[in-house]
């Protein structure tokens, strides 16, 4: 097993984190015994954006008189495994899960179908080529619903597009490691952009580098960012599409080869700071804040357990869940005042989603932009 633990360790560092909300009957008489309780894996529920995740499946889970129960597992495959198995026999009649490999999900899958429990993935999907077996195997099963994730090709679209529109046409890429499935479908995004530009503006043709990779910290991102730079002077655009840490390192080494100016940068990842970035313009734009990922996949199970979508039986449902864009200060202060000052949902509409189809439900998620929040003053 890895990480040296065996089952028996695993399970008991797993049922010491776990947290629960208190229950909210859906009516004051309704018994303890009788409340849906639903289980949540997830990386963690502390960080800023984890925490932000747990807010808004807590207020769900109150209108909808459904007890939580997390499992904070750290992105740990031998804790995603048996969390699953925990959640199980505790009692949960659904599960919601994240972060999950393709590996673990055949564990997973086997687990609910065995205890009768319904399973969604939240921020990831099975391979249907790579993991041809095991997305079979889900897409066989009477209890696993399906998965919410984002889609990623559209998100390297978006991203390419932002700097083709501010005027770069030498753009760089920087990844985080190589083989990365969800960098992968990024990446086919940006060059897909890039084609369509091409086509479109045969006399202002844009060209993209090779990826260089720079992991997942700030310094792997630092190197990457001065690679580029020292290898194609050309470049006026760099797509950070590593997250966060790797943004944090792009932007100082190009700060520290005095590019600020002259390269515009967009990232698959907020920063603490990019409001203020985008500001001074080091940062042109980027993808990221969809914390309410999570609660599609709640409902997807809620409704499951409820029988909303009838017999699930060979039924898998890719729910495509858009990030949210900015690419201004503006955008940006819209972002925090309309998600996260408040919550994106009232509690009637959070109600109301719990009767939705599953179409209904796509189509909201794909109506959740910052520039529409601003528009209806939500």
């Amino acid at each position: 097993m890895k990480h040296g633990l065996k089952g028996a360790a695993v399970r008991a560092m797993i049922a010491a984190l776990l947290i629960f909300t208190m229950p909210v009957p859906l009516y004051a008489e309704a018994p303890l015994e009788e409340t849906l309780r639903i289980g949540v894996s997830i990386e963690s529920t502390t960080d800023s954006f984890g925490t932000q995740c747990k807010q808004l499946l807590d207020q769900a889970a109150k209108v909808l008189g459904v007890q939580i129960q997390y499992v904070d597992q750290g992105g740990r495959p031998d804790m995603v495994a048996d969390s699953v198995t925990l959640l199980c026999e505790e009692g949960c009649r659904g599960i919601i899960l994240c972060n999950s490999d393709d590996s673990d999900m055949a564990s997973a899958i086997s687990t609910c179908e065995e205890k009768g429990v319904y399973l969604a993935q939240f921020f990831r999907t099975i391979d249907s080529e790579d993991s041809a077996d095991i997305y079979k195997l889900a897409e066989k099963s009477d209890y696993y619903v399906g998965a919410v994730h984002e889609d990623e090709e559209q998100n390297g679209k978006e991203l390419t597009g932002m700097l083709l529109r501010q005027g770069s046409r030498n753009i760089g890429l920087i990844g985080p490691t190589m083989g990365d499935a969800v960098f992968g479908d990024r990446w086919n995004g940006v060059k897909a952009a890039v084609d369509e530009w091409n086509a479109e503006n045969p006399g202002d043709a844009a060209r993209l580098t090779e990826p260089v990779y720079a992991g997942t910290t700030s310094e792997g991102g630092a190197s990457a960012a001065r690679s580029l730079m020292q290898s194609d002077t050309a470049i006026d655009g760099l797509i950070s599409a590593g997250g966060g840490e790797v943004l944090q390192g792009v932007t100082a080494a190009l700060e520290g080869l005095g590019k600020t100016d002259s390269v515009a940068v967009v990232s698959a990842g907020f920063v603490s700071d990019l409001g203020d970035k985008l500001m001074d313009g080091s940062i042109a734009g980027a993808s990221g804040g969809n914390f309410y990922n999570p609660l599609f996949a709640f409902m997807m199970v809620y409704h499951a357990v409820s029988g909303t979508y009838g017999d699930l039986g060979g039924v898998f449902h890719d729910f495509r869940s858009p990030y949210l864009y900015v690419s201004s200060s503006e955008d940006y202060t819209n972002y925090i005042k309309y998600f996260v000052l408040q919550l994106p949902f009232t509690d009637d509409e959070l109600s109301a989603m719990s009767e939705a189809s599953y179409e209904e439900l796509q189509a909201l998620a794909e109506s959740l932009l910052v520039e529409n929040a601003a528009k209806q003053g939500l």
